[in-house]
Formats: structure tokens, C-alpha cells, sequence
């Protein structure tokens, strides 16, 4: 047997593990440390490997990154800082018709800014803004969809916690990165916002209850709204303006968002000293799994390098003239397959390992193609059969009579929606690289 079909064989076995339940760190490090010992026939050059991956993988400034804006993000969540972003997003659009969808869509655009994650999204709006919809007349599905459809921008809108494991696994500028994501999520965010105002003109009933229109908003004083909306405001400033103006690196811009949101959330009283503890052991949790998965990360690409798999793929695809967008159409198909049984981190870890090598035959920005796989992989957050987004707002609707199928079916319009923007990024690369 080749070396790069031992290669090949272990990426299979891997996502065999994956999908048998086996976490995908271990699944990444035992393949990895199996298939250098049959590449090389020694088990302590398998040993060695695992130690180097071990001690180069996260000993660096950059990984500061981590638990800094996993902090930050969590503090965020405890503040109550979703419950105003909202009403400010209802006072901007929620008198339109179909204004508590844009509404929804805007303040997650705005909550990703701070927290990174679409998980998080998905579960602090599935509870401020699905019960309001439903009070004013939207449909359970719509209302749910919006959700999960909205989620994906905490991944997309940086700080994005999957933009910083793709640039510490490929060694790409986080700031940069950052920076790439700015354009797409608001091109994003703004096509939804045009979703819904298309489907309560073209298809109504799948909005509005009624079929026709939903209560607007009702509204306390402006002043109060955008008073409550200062906070988040100030936050994603102080964050994001500090690492674009050149004023925090990635990392320093984490402890200072970090203190931030522990200000915010002093300030609005929501800290107490158990809770300020669960935090801080959840912030441990989080690092400590994705310091795991980096280090396994780094392992296997050393062992496809070992393997010479990246080669032969390079070698097939300039034989076969496919060229780069036609390495892409099969690339971004296997993505979207693969997102419909593996969650966003494994794919990303499993893919970007193996093609990056390929990827940069055809000179391409490795911060567009981080944008491109993010986007591809974020599909799947709404997808049939795993679709994370939809379990997340399923679980946190437990009790009512919307079911998983109805969240479904409603993300579905968002899911279509986020294919068009990804052909849009890779049709137009400038939507990427025109801030950087």
C-alpha cells in the first residue's frame, strides 16, 4: 500500500469515528499517530510527532486569541446584551412589513460582532425574538427559520471563532482574516434582510399568520431604545475599530473586549460571584477542546504531508485541467456533503489540511478561500440531517408544539439564500480582499 493511499485511507477512518460519536480530536490524533507509524514503520517517529504537534501547535502569542474572545463572548451572553440589541433592531424596522424578521436578522448581525459563535446566537434569539414574532403574527416556521438563518452570522461576522482556528491551523493573519469577513457578513445579513421583504410580498403566508401582515412593533421611548443600545455599540468598537485602526492586535483586542464585557455585565448587575465562576470554568472548558483539536490538527496535516497525499490530489487536478474554479465546484460540493453529517470545526480541520497545498498552486488569497470555506461550511448549520443551528433552536423550544421539521423548513429560504452569497464570493474574490 502507498503512502498516500494510507493517507487516504485514514481521512475515510476519520470521518467513520466522527460519525460513529467518537469525539474528532481523538478521532484526528489516534488516525494520524496510526498512519505515521504505518508511513514510516516506527512508532516513536508516530510519538515524536504527536509531541511536536503538541508543543509548537499552541505555544504561541496568536492562540491568545481563544479564551480571550471565549470570555468575551460569554460575558456577553450573561450581560443581557441580546434582549437590547433586539429592541433597538425593533425600533430601526419593526413598524415594516416584515420588520421583526429584519429586526432579528440585524440584531444577530450586530450580537455576532461580540460573541463569535452562531451557536450562541441561535440559542439567546431563539428565546428574545421567536416569542415576539409569534405574539405579532409571524408563522412558528418563519419565526424559527429566521433564527437559524440569521445564527450562521456569528461565524461569518468576525470576531469568528472559526475564522481563528482556520488561521492558526493554515498560519493566516487573524487580523486579516477578520478583516475579510467584514464585507461577506454584512453582504450576507443584508440578503437576508432582502429575503424577507421578498417572501412577505411573494409569499405571505409563509410569513404572516394571517396571511397578509403582523402587528408592528410596539415601542417605549426612541431615546430609551438607543440609550440600551449604546452598550453593544461601544463594544464592537472598542473591538473591532481597535484591530482595524491598528491600535490592538487579535489578541490584545480579546483582553480588552474581555474587560469590556466584564464592565457591561458589572454594570448591569447580571454578575454575580457563582455565576462569574461558571464563566471562567466554561472559558477553561472551551479553551481546553479547542487547544485539543488544534494540537490533533496539527498533527494530521503533518502526517498528510508524511503521506505526500496533497501532491497526488495536486497532480490529478493539473492533469485533469480542471483549473481553479473547476477544483472548486467538486471542493465546494464535497463541503456542502459533507455539512449534512459533520459539524463545521471537523470539516474544516479534516479539508483545509489536504487542499490547502493545492489551493496555493493557483496563487489565491488564503483569506479568501478561509472566507469561502467558512460560508460553505456554515450551509450545513442548516441543513437536514444534522443541521446544529435548527437542533439548537429546537432544544430551546422544548415544551412547545414547534417541531424539528418546522425549523427545518424554515431555515431552508436561508439556506438557498446563503449558496447564492457563496457564489457570489467566489465569482467576485474583491467582496473578500477589498478591505485587507
Amino acid at each position: 500500500m502507498s503512502n498516500a493511499e494510507i493517507g487516504l485511507l485514514s481521512i475515510a477512518g476519520i470521518v467513520v469515528l466522527i460519525q460513529s460519536g467518537m469525539h474528532v480530536a481523538v478521532a484526528l490524533g489516534l488516525l494520524s499517530f496510526v498512519s505515521v507509524w504505518a508511513v514510516k514503520g516506527d512508532v516513536e517517529t508516530a510519538g515524536h510527532l504527536l509531541f511536536l504537534s503538541a508543543q509548537e501547535s499552541i505555544a504561541s502569542y496568536a492562540f491568545g486569541v481563544i479564551p480571550l474572545f471565549t470570555l468575551m463572548g460569554l460575558l456577553v451572553s450573561v450581560s443581557g446584551i441580546a434582549d437590547e440589541t433586539f429592541e433597538l433592531a425593533n425600533r430601526a424596522f419593526g413598524r415594516i412589513r416584515g420588520g421583526l424578521g429584519i429586526a432579528t436578522v440585524a440584531a444577530n448581525a450586530a450580537f455576532a460582532a461580540v460573541t463569535g459563535t452562531s451557536i450562541a446566537s441561535a440559542s439567546v434569539f431563539t428565546k428574545v425574538a421567536v416569542p415576539q414574532m409569534v405574539q405579532r403574527g409571524y408563522t412558528r416556521r418563519y419565526a424559527v427559520g429566521v433564527v437559524a438563518g440569521s445564527s450562521v452570522l456569528g461565524m461569518l461576522i468576525p470576531p469568528s471563532f472559526l475564522m481563528i482556528i482556520y488561521g492558526i491551523i493554515t498560519e493566516t493573519s487573524i487580523g486579516q482574516l477578520f478583516t475579510g469577513g467584514i464585507l461577506p457578513g454584512l453582504l450576507l445579513a443584508g440578503t437576508y434582510a432582502g429575503l424577507t421583504m421578498l417572501l412577505a410580498v411573494l409569499a405571505p403566508r409563509f410569513i404572516f399568520a394571517d396571511g397578509k401582515n403582523a402587528l408592528a412593533a410596539e415601542h417605549g421611548s426612541g431615546r430609551r431604545a438607543w440609550i440600551l443600545g449604546l452598550p453593544v455599540v461601544a463594544l464592537i468598537v472598542l473591538v473591532l475599530g481597535g484591530i482595524y485602526g491598528g491600535i490592538f492586535t487579535p489578541t490584545e483586542a480579546g483582553g480588552v473586549g474581555a474587560l469590556g464585557a466584564l464592565v457591561l455585565a458589572l454594570t448591569k448587575r447580571r454578575l454575580d460571584a457563582p455565576r462569574f465562576r461558571q464563566v471562567l470554568r466554561e472559558t477553561g472548558e472551551i479553551t481546553a477542546a479547542i487547544s485539543f483539536l488544534i494540537i490533533t490538527a496539527h498533527m494530521y496535516a503533518r502526517m498528510l504531508a508524511l503521506s505526500g497525499l496533497p501532491g497526488v490530489i495536486g497532480g490529478w487536478i493539473e492533469g485533469a485541467g480542471l483549473g481553479l474554479y473547476g477544483f472548486l465546484a467538486i471542493y465546494l460540493l464535497i463541503l456542502l456533503v459533507m455539512g449534512m453529517f459533520l459539524d463545521s470545526v471537523s470539516i474544516l480541520l479534516i479539508m483545509v489540511p489536504l487542499v490547502l497545498p493545492v489551493v496555493d498552486l493557483f496563487g489565491v488569497s488564503d483569506v479568501w478561500f478561509g472566507v469561502v470555506n467558512i460560508v460553505a461550511v456554515e450551509i450545513g448549520l442548516l441543513t437536514p440531517p444534522l443541521g446544529i443551528a435548527c437542533f439548537v433552536v429546537r432544544a430551546n423550544l422544548a415544551g412547545s408544539d414547534v417541531d424539528l421539521n418546522d425549523v427545518f423548513a424554515g431555515a431552508i429560504p436561508f439556506a438557498v439564500t446563503m449558496a447564492l452569497v457563496l457564489l457570489a464570493l467566489v465569482a467576485f474574490p474583491g467582496i473578500v480582499t477589498a478591505l485587507i
